[in-house]
């Protein structure tokens, strides 16, 4: 199979790739036209400089010097802006080929593998059991604002266009798409609103996810037609933009409104359409007529957004139901399946088409709360900052009271209380599942979920049932650990247990991959998090409830990413895997979801992992206590290793003055900070995930995605115990899971690229440190998987990822390169070229993050 995909790769996407290249040399385009001969030139002085050694400037000042020696500084600047142009429209180029081929290059056959499984358990004598699971079972994903989304949507459309025509081999029109898009800006001069985010995804909403989920189910609802049809959650779309207020101080409660209505507005849109196909077809007396009243009342709303005669979902149920028994009882079911259809799609979307989350640090939310306690008296009493937390928790959840929100001047604080008082505004006008979850970011224990009961109560809700999930996120390893105990207190308590009784006894726990490996490096945050869903799942059954968890994963395997069915199918029964939850971030929503055939594969193997967890005995999903205790002794050592590197004295300093770090606030990528707190000086527990991995990731070094795990393997070869962890990558699927995807951040690595900080008078040990540890990293994980290169299985990745890192060389020399003189500029004190050069970096960002596809 990896031969067989590899030859695929080569050639659909590599081959095409030199095709189509030399095509969009020839185009005659001013922002290209010196680039065409002279590219590739530099992409060899690139390789072969880096290769004996040189450092970026001189391997740029070498190829000025032998192809362009005319060249003056400013045209030589002026020379690498174009090239910076030129890569990044190569990088839409294998975005568009690799997404041609995506079918091919995927193995996707005529039958999915969600409908493998069905199959299976056919023949196997489990579908009823599979039946049972389908009533109840769901995947849910949930689209982020986070700021590692670098193409505008023009680009997009034609990422879209260009994959179409090069599938269909429609030359010409690949050609006129290139040169569009050599014309087509990237650069973003303003940052975008919280709303302008929301907007650009809900394309994603109406063009892949709608007609991806209909796809999906379907097929499933001909197999099982009442498990899927009374479904509402079997597939589901989660809603951060506008809604996640997490250090966004751009977020407001008039933003949450906006994209709630957008939303509705979105899905109408949907809806519109498909009842002008239906009727296209059920022409019929009686049926015709109803259908046509509902796309009436429809486009009435679509036009006039007055919200004086807005349909309701029980008036299009209820002409649904009344057109669907008129073509079964009259006109021999002709069409019935379009119908029935539109109606699961209708059960799955409703009139929200997305979940907005609301999502509050639980430091914002206690300063909200001390604000009212100020100025109203007797929410809570003098001694509460003394009492004890079960003490403190009770007094909370009796918290009553009513609160005017014009008596706060602070604008935080005055929208953390509105926000309570929106989502019952929006439960109004798309539903309950128009806004259900209030997420507690850097959740600490049951204080904090407390807190927000009481806010409910005192902001708007009053005595009435809260009709939201209360989510706490556990993001450093410590809170992990403790998770189980905060469960357990909450659970104990009979405020809280008659909340979760009108929640249908499900409580969600979000676990924060991003911040978790931040804080602990990437071993230690992926055990925590195993073993925190096992404690988590084991007191929640205790108690009677059934947990839902919700993973915060971001794009690279340093923030909970890599192959997500790898992940899902290492879940064992110790595990609650009934509902299958999981963030989307940034060019991982394009790179997974960007093209109708990768989203419904993708969903579809999320929820085939989920399903298979659920229905079939695997020996290499249990880890016994062996195997456990094994694991655990591996992420200690790989965390004490990471704990001391993140306590080095040159850790920030190295970020700071050597990366990237401090360029992402200044692409116009996202609307919200780079980083938490004021404008003080930098510390890393202000450190947003994103910057801080992306900077390694810029680095090529990669750290997050491997630093601690050579040291720690190594240590069990020294102790003879090697075999061992032979023995467990065979056995568990976990294990294997971690490997393979710590392999994916490593093989993205290129030390030779910062070789030059190795004789740096300051950071030169320390930079060694790194790249030491990732030799070890690397030898280890080749010991233990037995392979001779990394990804020596996963040729679709390897081949990717080899043909991205030598598309992006040039990008990432000319980012280092100027690096350098941006240093040189503030020793001189030269404002001047210091704002070219600082320029230059920010533009460089855009191609690399685009070419890794799920770099931060």
């Amino acid at each position: 199979m990896t031969d067989q995909t590899a030859k695929l790769f080569e050639e659909l996407v590599e081959l095409n790739y030199q095709l189509y290249n030399s095509l969009f040399l020839t185009l005659p385009l001013d922002a290209v036209e010196q680039t065409g001969t002279l590219l590739p030139l530099l992409v060899e002085s690139c390789e072969s400089g880096l290769e004996q050694g040189h450092d970026p400037v001189r391997i740029i000042g070498d190829f000025f010097e032998q192809h362009r020696a005319h060249f003056t500084q400013d045209e030589q600047l002026q020379f690498l802006f174009k090239i910076i142009q030129y890569v990044e429209r190569q990088v839409v180029l294998i975005d568009a080929l690799e997404d041609a081929a995506y079918s091919r290059i995927h193995q996707i056959e005529n039958k999915s593998s969600l409908l493998r499984l069905t199959e299976r358990a056919e023949d196997d004598g489990s579908a009823e059991k599979l039946g049972q699971l389908l009533a109840s079972f769901g995947v849910r994903v949930v689209l982020t604002a986070h700021p590692t989304q670098f193409y505008p949507g023009q680009v997009l459309a034609i990422i879209s266009d260009l994959s179409d025509a090069i599938g269909g081999a429609r030359i010409g029109e690949v050609r006129d798409l290139l040169q569009q898009l050599g014309n087509t800006p990237f650069f973003k001069k303003e940052k975008p609103t919280p709303y302008d985010e929301a907007v650009l995804l809900t394309w994603y909403l109406g063009n892949i996810f709608y007609p991806a989920i209909g796809d999906i189910v379907d097929p499933l609802a001909a197999r099982y037609p009442k498990s899927i049809n009374s479904n509402s959650e079997l597939i589901s779309i989660g809603f951060w933009p506008g809604g996640d207020r997490d250090g966004n101080p751009f977020v407001t409660t008039d933003t949450t409104l906006r994209v709630a209505a957008r939303l509705r507005h979105a899905v109408l849109q949907c809806y519109h359409q498909d009842l002008r196909t239906l009727k296209r077809r059920l022409s019929f007396h009686g049926v015709y007529e109803l259908l046509d009243r509902l796309e009436k009342r429809i486009r009435d709303e679509l036009v006039d957004k007055s919200g004086r005669d807005d349909i309701s979902l029980t008036d299009m149920f209820s002409a649904l139901d009344e057109a669907e028994k008129l073509v079964i009882d009259r006109y021999q079911s002709m069409y019935l399946e379009p119908l029935r259809s539109f109606r699961r799609k209708l059960t799955l979307f409703g009139f929200h088409f997305a979940s907005i989350d609301i999502r509050q640090d639980s430091r914002v939310i206690a300063g909200a709360l001390n604000a009212i306690a100020d100025k109203v008296k007797g929410v809570l009493p003098d001694d509460f900052e003394s009492m004890t937390e079960q003490d403190q928790v009770n007094v909370l959840f009796r918290c009553q009271g009513e609160v005017d929100v014009s008596q706060f001047e602070d604008p935080v604080v005055r929208d953390t209380i509105e926000s309570f008082d929106v989502i019952r505004r929006i439960q109004a006008s798309n539903g309950e599942r128009g806004a259900h979850r209030y997420i507690i970011s850097n959740c600490r224990g049951p204080v904090d979920v407390a807190r927000v009961i009481a806010l409910f109560r005192l902001c708007g809700w009053g005595d009435d049932a809260i009709s939201v999930d209360i989510v706490p996120l556990f993001e450093t390893v410590n809170d992990l650990r403790h998770g189980g105990e905060s469960m357990t207190s909450l659970y104990l308590n009979e405020h809280y247990q008659a909340h979760l009784r009108q929640r249908r006894k499900r409580q969600t726990v979000m676990l924060g991959f991003s911040d978790g490996t931040k804080d602990g490096g990437y071993l230690m945050a992926n055990w925590a998090i195993y073993s925190a869903k096992e404690t988590i799942t084991t007191v929640s059954r205790e108690a009677g409830m059934e947990v839902i968890f919700f993973d915060g994963r971001g794009g690279p395997p340093a923030r909970g990413g890599g192959d997500a069915y790898l992940f899902y199918a290492a879940h064992g029964k110790n595990i609650e895997s009934n509902q299958i939850q999981m963030t989307v971030q940034g060019q991982t929503i394009s790179s997974h979801y960007g093209i109708k055939v990768a989203a419904s594969h993708n969903l579809g193997q999320l929820m085939t992992a989920g399903l298979e967890n659920n229905l079939i005995d695997r020996a290499d999903r249990e880890l016994d206590d062996l195997q456990r205790n094994l694991i655990r002794d591996l992420a200690e050592r790989s965390y004490a290793k990471y704990e001391a590197f993140k306590q080095h004295e040159l850790f920030m300093p190295y970020l700071e003055e050597m990366s990237v770090l401090k360029y992402y606030a200044m692409a116009n990528i996202g609307s919200r900070p780079s980083k938490r707190g004021g404008s003080g000086a930098l510390k890393f527990e202000d450190l947003r995930a994103i910057p801080f991995v992306g900077s390694w990731s810029q680095l090529k070094q990669n750290v997050p995605g491997f630093y601690g795990l050579g040291t720690a393997l190594k240590a069990q070869e020294d102790f003879g115990r090697l075999d061992a962890c032979l023995d467990l990558y065979q056995r568990s699927r976990f294990f294997r899971a971690l490997i393979a995807n710590s392999m994916q951040s490593m093989s993205k690595t290129n030390f030779e690229l910062t070789r030059y900080m190795e004789s740096d008078p300051r950071f030169g040990e320390f930079w060694q440190d790194i790249y030491q540890e990732y030799l070890l990293s690397r030898e280890m994980v080749l010991k233990v998987a037995g392979q001779q290169e990394l990804l020596q299985d996963n040729a679709r990745s390897r081949l990717s990822i080899r043909l991205r890192e030598r598309v992006v060389l040039p990008l990432l020399t000319i980012q280092q390169y100027a690096l350098i003189r941006i240093r040189e500029c503030r020793e001189q004190d030269d404002q001047k070229r210091l704002a070219v050069y600082e320029k230059m970096v920010v533009r460089t960002l855009f191609g690399n993050i685009n070419a890794a596809r799920n770099s931060a």
